[in-house]
Order: structure tokens, then sequence, then C-alpha cells
């Protein structure tokens, strides 16, 4: 069985280097080493540059599914099975702020044990990296307009974080109003105005496209179990609660587990789904998402006192870690590969713990 529509099969023409592209990339790794430093001397300890708080520590394993056409069975699809997952919830900021300040949400995913071909800089591991945010496109159109919105955030790491948490609220109010009247505005969100609801409920993206086998695609974690589904868009309060988020999720593992879809869109068109401009959404119409795989985590502690620090700071999460066959396309994740380098180096120098890409569920840092 082939899918339709076809999916387009991925050519190096498709990849247009920015005017000093390579500028952009050393530059955006000075601004997030920026970002890093001021919250390492603001903390006396060194978190990532962007996502640096973590809202649960998550174990569980992801099942591929049998039956899939040639076009979705390729890379870590290739065969059916089950692979050991660890999942990372976290919150975009570079500072580690009051959940009062409400942001989006991201879900960094690491597979194990995934073998084949693989990334440069990732031969001597068996892992696979998959980063999400919970909305379908990036904030920035291309690694230029990335750098900017980084340089801003820069400059506010550090600053009035009483006075985050009004406008936050502020800007609550004023996205719940464009969302009444059935808009969205991602750059409320991303300042601060992102609903106070459940992140277990959130749908994940990618944003950005990968290779899929010969193919290009973006991915996606969407919640399949009934438990995690009567989360969606479930407010939570956030006054007074500066963990507010990791206080929910480790409730809600104490009871009970979930289970997520993980999801593929292969790119059909490039006019209607670009490669090299990431703001724009790719439409169902054009390519309707496939199921490929289960994400499961049961019941369990999220966030371990005793070791959650060890287990967050040993691992690093990159796009760049992985499959060949899942090799990150556009300009966005180009100027990833060094910036994510760069920031899991600091980290590891200045806290002295090693960082590590782990086998097995039983090589975890603590």
């Amino acid at each position: 069985m082939s899918l339709t529509p076809t999916p387009l099969r991925y050519q190096p023409t498709f990849e247009a280097a920015e005017p000093d592209e390579a500028q952009t990339d050393q530059d955006l790794r000075d601004a997030l080493l920026g970002i890093s430093r001021t919250v390492a001397r603001d903390e006396g300890h060194a978190y990532r540059s962007v996502h640096a708080k973590s809202h649960g520590l998550l174990r569980g394993s992801l099942t591929v599914q049998p039956g899939l056409p040639p076009e979705l069975a390729q890379g870590l699809c290739a065969q059916p099975g089950t692979y050991d997952a660890v999942v990372r919830l976290s919150s975009t900021p570079g500072d580690l702020l009051d959940d009062g300040v409400s942001t989006p949400r991201g879900l960094a995913l690491k597979l194990l044990g995934v073998e084949g071909e693989r990334l440069p800089g990732s031969q001597a591991d068996a892992t696979q990296d998959v980063l999400m945010v919970n909305g379908p496109v990036f904030s920035a159109p291309t690694a230029a307009k990335f750098l900017k919105t980084v340089k801003l955030l820069a400059a506010t790491t550090d600053k009035a974080p009483n006075a985050k948490k009004v406008l936050s609220a502020a800007l609550r109010g004023l996205e719940s109003i464009i969302e009444k009247a059935g808009g969205e505005s991602g750059t409320l969100k991303a300042l601060g105005g992102h609903p106070a609801t459940h992140i277990l409920g959130e749908t994940f993206f990618s944003q950005v496209p990968v290779l899929w086998g010969p193919y290009m695609a973006k991915l996606s974690l969407a919640p399949a179990s009934p438990e995690l589904q009567a989360l969606t868009d479930q407010p939570i309060e956030l006054k007074d609660r500066p963990h507010a988020l990791r206080d929910e999720v480790r409730q809600h593992f104490a009871r009970q587990g979930g289970t997520w879809a993980l999801r593929v869109q292969l790119c059909t068109n490039l006019e209607a789904m670009p490669i090299e401009d990431a703001s724009v959404e790719w439409q169902e119409q054009d390519s309707p998402w496939h199921t490929v795989a289960t994400l499961s985590l049961p019941p369990q502690d999220s966030w371990p006192d005793a070791r959650a620090d060890a287990l967050d700071d040993g691992l690093s999460f990159s796009p760049w870690h992985g499959l060949a066959a899942h090799r990150p396309i556009g300009s966005i994740m180009r100027v990833r590969k060094a910036a994510y380098e760069a920031a899991a180096s600091f980290r590891r120098g200045h806290n002295g713990v090693p960082v590590t890409e782990p086998r097995s569920l039983q090589d975890l840092p603590g």
C-alpha cells in the first residue's frame, strides 16, 4: 500500500543556505551562551540556554506499529519493535522562571538502542532525539530571524521576574480574548501569555522538518489515551505555585500513566510545505498526519528528588543526535547543531557533570 498524495523525495537543491549563514551560526552560539552564562551567574549552576526549566523527567517505551506502508517504514520505524524512551518536559525560556510566567511548553524525546547509519558527531551513540514544542510552527521563519529573537531573549534574561509575572497575567487575558474570537497569537504566548492549562494535554510538534528516509517530514506527539485527552485545555492554578506544571505532572504520574501517538506528516508540495521557512504550517489537506508509533509512559515519580538534578544535568537533547535517515533540514536546523553542542559543553564544564548518551535505561545519570 502506498500513500496518497505521493510524498516528495528529498533533493539537496531543496535546501539553500542564507546569506551570511556561517556568521548567523556563530552569533547564535554567542547569544545562547550569553543566556547560559547569565543564568549560571545568578543561580550558581549552568542550565540550558533554552528550555532551562524541567517539569518532568520520565521513562517509558516507544512501540513502532507493524505493517506501515513503505513511505512511513523509514529510519527508526523501518521495522516494528520497541525502544526504551526518556522524556523531558520543559518551558521555553533560558532562565528559571516562576510558572506564573506562562510560556510555550516543550517535550524532548530520547530513544535508546537505535541502530543504523549515524549523523556526524553521533557515530558512537545509539540514540535518536526528537525535540518538540506545543505549537505547529516555529517562532521565526529562518535562522537569521531566529537570531534576532534569541538576542531579544538574551537582553531580557534575568530582568524583573516579578514584573514578568504581572505581564504574563495580562498577556494571558489578551490571548484568551483572541482565542474566544477563534484566533491565536504565537507572539503573545511566547512572551508569557500561554493559557494556564495542563501540560500533559498538549499536542507537541517538531515545527521544523527532518529527513524521513528519502522523504521529508515533520513529527508530532498527540495525546492518545483517555486520561491524557481529558487534560487537553484543562485549566490549572498558577498563583502562588512557582512549580505548578511540575507539581501537576508529578500528581498525574503518581496515579496513572499515559500514551501519545507519534505521527509523521510527509512533504508533498514544496510551495505549500516549504523547507526553508519554518513559520509556515504544513496543512493537513496537503498531507495528513499518519501515526507510526505509540509512546507509553507508565505510572512513576516524574521528579525523583534524589536524582532529578543529576538526570537533568547528565542528558542533552539535540535533533543532531540520531540516524542519518532523520537528518535535520532547513536553516533553523542547520544552526542548531553547533549551538546545542556549545550549550552542552558549557553545562558540562561549569557543573562538572558528564553529559552522556545512554544505551539503556540502566545507563541514565543518577
